[in-house]
């Protein structure tokens, strides 16, 4: 098999910064498939435009980007899905998207196009709706005994919609397939064209438990593109968001875990702390989840004189009541006999579908973009990557655990490292070029590529959540479990409905 040197090199380089881009030719596209299949490389992004398809992978040792692009010949490309699976419900949803097709796909069937848009591959051909469109297609499951549960797309809670479709023996989960889609927004569609003012307010939306990261990674982006450097102060406020939204959601996350094991006084004690943090943003930057402070160019709002009074609080109140809350999670035995044991994700599978954030690391993975990819100011700072090999719930518990303990010390470091000096460069004259970042979320790392015209407005950009590669691993942990442990393993792994439908 020919290295990735004597794939890539052969072919000009695209000015996309930091990582150069290569249109490569199809041989060239298949050696990387191979390359992915064999597990040399991990599929950080597959997306598409109207004549072409583009593609991010990750070599590790060092780590690093590679980005290819291929010619979309006669509407079609080499199918990555078929010799590497992860790549599958991307290529489903760049037909649906633009209309290109990837040829000898194991799986054709539509993904975000659920039949009720006016055309069909609205940012490619716009092909005209079908009048009637067939019934989705589940797969099958043959044998004995065999039953299906449907659950969705409107569910109890207060929650994004999805749809589960449960094939059970008895209450035993034999499969589960869900589908998606429903919280489509059209966000590629908008950017196109959109002021970077504009678009920055539609990355921000795209998953709100996400809004810093993708606040931060859209930020990273344009900067990138147009050759920005943010001033000092602003990438350490960013940073600074980013744990605290990271310690927010694992807060929230890790008492919903246990609520759903029927164990309703953790959720009560978790939100409150989550209701502490909540506030703290409010009060130093002006929004509950921290929403449109993070632009390209630094950040609109650089908090309250009185902020870091109201954060090392914050971080002491944490540190006070977290150790007694993981005790008790801990030592009470009716959580321990639903959470270890339950939903395991085996460590192989966790690599192959290169799956990040605590779902990874719980499962042997220990890729963190903050450390493996080195942005501006992690570079500068002190922290651990916990992983765990069990790959359970209790196990991505833990690591929500131990990444809160990690904030808090990243945050106590940022209050003390932070320069002062301003915190919003304006961009003199718009440049056009493009640009790719990579940021650590609390899900895991979020990619996002655009290209930026002469006039300053978004041509193009594509947005990838982590919950692309995760949603199909709780596909398969949950199989031989009982039904009733389904909101457990569900609510560990904590996908996005919004972030993955784009």
């Amino acid at each position: 098999m020919p290295t990735l040197s004597e794939i890539r090199d052969p072919f000009p380089e695209m000015d996309c910064r930091p990582w150069p881009r290569r249109l490569i030719a199809a041989p060239a596209w298949r050696a990387l498939v191979e390359k992915l299949a064999a597990g040399e490389l991990s599929l950080l992004g597959l997306w598409g435009e109207a004549a072409c398809v583009h593609m991010a992978v990750l070599e590790p040792s060092p780590y690093s980007v590679v980005v290819a692009s291929l010619a979309a010949e006669d509407g079609g490309f080499p199918s990555v899905g078929r010799r590497h699976p992860p790549a599958i419900r991307l290529e489903r949803a760049i037909h649906d998207l633009f209309g290109l097709r990837a040829v000898d796909a194991l799986d054709d069937r539509p993904w975000l196009d659920h039949g009720r848009w006016p055309v069909r591959a609205p940012l490619g051909a716009k092909i005209p709706a079908l009048a009637s469109p067939p019934a989705y297609a589940f797969l099958p499951s043959v044998g004995q005994g065999l039953s299906q549960i449907p659950v969705g797309p409107v569910h109890a809670g207060i929650i994004e919609p999805g749809h589960f479709r449960f094939t059970t023996g008895g209450e035993t989960l034999v499969r589960l397939e869900a589908r998606l889609g429903y919280t489509h927004k059209g966000v590629e569609g908008l950017m196109a064209g959109a002021t970077l003012d504009h678009a920055a307010k539609l990355a921000a939306r795209c998953s709100g438990d996400s809004t810093v990261a993708y606040s931060l990674a859209f930020a990273q982006a344009v900067e990138a593109a147009q050759g920005l450097a943010p001033p000092p102060r602003a990438v350490w406020i960013r940073a600074l968001m980013a744990e605290l939204e990271r310690i927010a959601n694992h807060l929230g996350d890790f008492g919903a875990i246990c609520n759903d094991a029927a164990f309703a006084l953790m959720l009560a004690h978790c939100s409150v702390l989550r209701e502490h943090v909540l506030r703290a943003c409010a009060s130093c930057f002006g929004h509950r989840l921290m929403m449109d402070a993070i632009v390209p160019g630094g950040v609109r709002v650089d908090g309250a004189e009185h902020a870091e009074i109201i954060l090392r609080g914050l971080v002491a109140t944490i540190r006070l009541a977290l150790p007694q809350l993981a005790a008790l999670y801990d030592n009470t035995a009716s959580l321990q006999d639903r959470t270890v044991g339950a939903g395991i994700l085996k460590p192989e599978l966790a690599r192959r579908f290169a799956c990040g954030g605590f779902v990874g690391r719980a499962s042997g993975r220990s890729f963190d973009a903050r450390r493996d990819l080195a942005y501006a100011p992690y570079d500068k700072l002190s922290f651990d990557v916990p992983v765990l090999q069990e790959g359970d719930v209790n196990a991505r518990v833990w690591i929500r655990i131990r990444e809160i303990e990690q904030s808090l010390c990243l945050i106590d470091q940022i209050l003390t490292e932070t320069p002062s000096g301003d915190s919003y460069a304006e961009t003199a004259t718009p440049q056009a070029g493009e640009g790719l970042a990579i940021v650590e979320g609390f899900r895991g790392d979020i990619l996002v590529w655009t290209r930026v015209g002469s006039d300053g407005a978004v041509e193009r950009c594509h947005l990838r959540d982590p919950s692309w590669f995760q949603w199909p691993l709780l596909e398969a942990v949950v199989e031989g479990n009982i039904v009733a442990d389904f909101p457990l393993c569900n609510k560990s792994f904590n996908c996005s409905y919004s972030g993955h439908d784009l």
